[in-house]
């Protein structure tokens, strides 16, 4: 499994399957912003980030234009991933809480991270038809975890609605019409070897954390409670 998980990786950087966020992840590389000049920027598609055997998925949307394409690791360098980072140390599911580089020595415990675009859209924002070209990475990545998952976090409306489609393609029964985004939804699909457990949370993104809407207290809740799912041990909460 952990030989497949990595040829997956390695083949979604080298995917060029849709123009406008191939020329503008290229464009982020080449231009740069001025306080990271001094990088060699990844700018190519930001596989997942975590071990094979991982019983519980995160998934956000997209790699941000200065952060997982300057990096090359997902939610590393950017204000998102402070947040998030920082969550998963504090309940014990990440051996620190900061990311800053794809050679930090950063590990996480029985977690991996990936999304439903591998490629860093403009705006944040990429369009369904992008989406849906990368959806067989997502569903080949879950056939690739199913041994061991069993649970996934998934962070927003946009990615929601990817997972499920995804969780569809690779075997899982979800119900139709499609459960409902919201912070807190919780869903559980039948499927082989076991159940999966679904998780909904705000995305953590500045949006969302700077106007309170999403509080780090609030994704700690959601780990944990996912984590606790996947049979995976936590730390109490300390604040």
């Amino acid at each position: 499994m952990d030989s497949g998980l990595a040829e997956l990786d390695a083949r979604i950087t080298g995917c060029r399957a849709c123009p406008r966020l191939v020329a503008w992840r290229e464009e982020v590389a080449r231009t740069k912003r001025a306080t990271f000049a001094e990088w060699t920027y990844w700018g190519r598609p930001v596989p997942g980030f975590g071990p094979a055997d991982a019983s519980l998925l995160i998934v956000g949307l997209a790699p941000a234009a200065h952060g997982g394409n300057r990096t090359g690791r997902m939610f590393t360098g950017d204000r998102s991933g402070d947040v998030l980072y920082a969550a998963l140390h504090d309940v014990g599911l990440a051996s620190r809480g900061t990311a800053v580089s794809a050679d930090d020595g950063l590990e996480l415990y029985g977690v991996r991270i990936t999304s439903p675009v591998h490629c860093a859209p403009p705006a944040n924002r990429p369009t369904p038809r992008e989406r849906d070209a990368c959806r067989p990475w997502m569903i080949s990545e879950l056939e690739l975890l199913r041994p061991t998952l069993r649970a996934v976090v998934v962070l927003g409306a946009f990615g929601w609605q990817a997972v499920l489609l995804a969780l569809a393609g690779a075997g899982w029964d979800v119900p139709r019409p499609r459960p409902a985004f919201k912070h807190g939804a919780r869903i559980m699909l039948d499927g082989r070897p076991r159940p999966l457990d679904v998780f909904g949370c705000f995305h953590v993104s500045q949006r969302n954390t700077f106007t309170g809407r999403l509080t780090p207290a609030m994704v700690r809740d959601v780990l944990r409670t996912a984590a606790d799912c996947a049979g995976l041990p936590t730390m109490p909460s300390k604040r």
